[in-house]
C-alpha cells in the first residue's frame, strides 16, 4: 500500500514540477494525482484501495480544473485592472 502512495506522490511532483507544460494540464494532473493518493489511503481503510484512489483521481482532477478556472479569472481581473490604471 505505501508503494502505491509514494509512487502517486511521486507522480504529483513529476507534475508540478514540468515548467514548461500547459498550467491547466499541470494543475489537474496534480490535482489527480494527489486525490488518488489520498483516495487510495482513505479506500484502503475500508479495504478496497482501487475504488478509492480512482474515485479520489476523479475528484481532484475536478478540483485542480476549478482551481485553474479560478486562477485563469484572476489573472485576467489583473491584468484588466493594469490596463485600465497605466
Amino acid at each position: 500500500m505505501m508503494k502505491r502512495v509514494a509512487l502517486a506522490a511521486g507522480l504529483a511532483l513529476l507534475l508540478a514540477g514540468c515548467q514548461n507544460a500547459d498550467p491547466t494540464l499541470t494543475r489537474a494532473g496534480v490535482g489527480a494525482a494527489t486525490g488518488a493518493a489520498a483516495g487510495g489511503l482513505i479506500g484502503s481503510m475500508s479495504g478496497n484501495f482501487g475504488w478509492g484512489a480512482l474515485i479520489g483521481a476523479g475528484v481532484g482532477t475536478a478540483g485542480g480544473l476549478l482551481y485553474d478556472y479560478h486562477r485563469r479569472e484572476v489573472e485576467a481581473a489583473e491584468r484588466r485592472g493594469r490596463q485600465s490604471n497605466p
